[in-house]
């Protein structure tokens, strides 16, 4: 699957009031892992900031000044993100404002959802593992062990960067010892998943394994570090 972890700022907190997108941020992750392909442009708003904006993001009208609008970055976006699954901290906030821009430039553009396969809001599934705590992207990192100590400022590119590890950690936790991702073939050909025949491995005779107290403590530690990185590890369901 390809997915697309996607940040923007913006002038203010509001597309209703006339705000306007100033950055976006995209990294590519094809069946969960970073392709390295990113995507990150700044863009002229046409508008003032609002107050408290611009010290979020430390961009200026200044600095913006010579940066491409959004129609004419418009289709390079989209092509990026064209059939892809977004993940976006805060979905509502985001695509609101994307919509509006592409609104303004007609309705050939059609909506962002009209242009991916889904859209997955790290908010939404942060609150249902973590209800009734702080949920912000820094507050994830900090639970998570995400290191996000050069974070100084908002800005669209290295904020979608934080969230791929954020997202990898909630929703999996376990790809660090090993399972990230299935075996596949060395060959040439199609690349293809190991098949292994259930039966045939049950019809084996298998010895028993007698487990040592320090092997037991040790296996409990690693679970312990587990459920704290992505808060609940697979095995205690069993």
């Amino acid at each position: 699957m390809r997915q697309i972890v996607l940040d923007t700022e913006t002038t203010g907190l509001e597309w209703k009031k006339g705000n306007r997108v100033v950055e976006i941020g995209c990294v590519e992750l094809i069946e969960r892992r970073p392709t390295g392909r990113t995507y990150q442009q700044y863009i002229h708003p046409d508008r003032e900031f609002e107050p408290g904006a611009q010290e979020v993001t430390g961009l200026t009208l200044e600095f913006l000044a010579d940066k491409p609008r959004f129609a004419e970055i418009a289709d390079t976006f989209l092509e990026f993100v064209d059939g892809a699954e977004l993940i976006i901290h805060n979905a509502a906030f985001d695509v609101g404002f994307l919509d509006n821009e592409l609104s303004l430039l007609g309705a050939q553009y059609g909506r962002l959802r009209d242009r991916v396969i889904g859209i997955e809001d790290s908010l939404d599934m942060a609150r249902k593992r973590y209800p009734g705590q702080r949920n912000s992207l820094d507050a994830l990192c900090k639970r998570l062990g995400v290191d996000n100590a050069h974070r100084h400022l908002h800005g669209a590119l290295l904020d979608a960067q934080l969230l791929v590890d954020v997202y990898l950690a909630l929703t999996s936790g376990q790809s660090e010892i090993g399972f990230g991702a299935p075996a596949v073939n060395e060959g040439s050909g199609p690349k293809t998943a190991i098949a292994f025949e259930a039966d045939a491995i049950a019809a084996e005779s298998r010895p028993r394994v007698r487990v040592g107290e320090s092997e037991l403590a040790a296996h409990a530690l690693r679970l312990e570090a587990i459920r704290k990185k992505a808060g609940h590890c697979v095995w205690d369901a069993v």
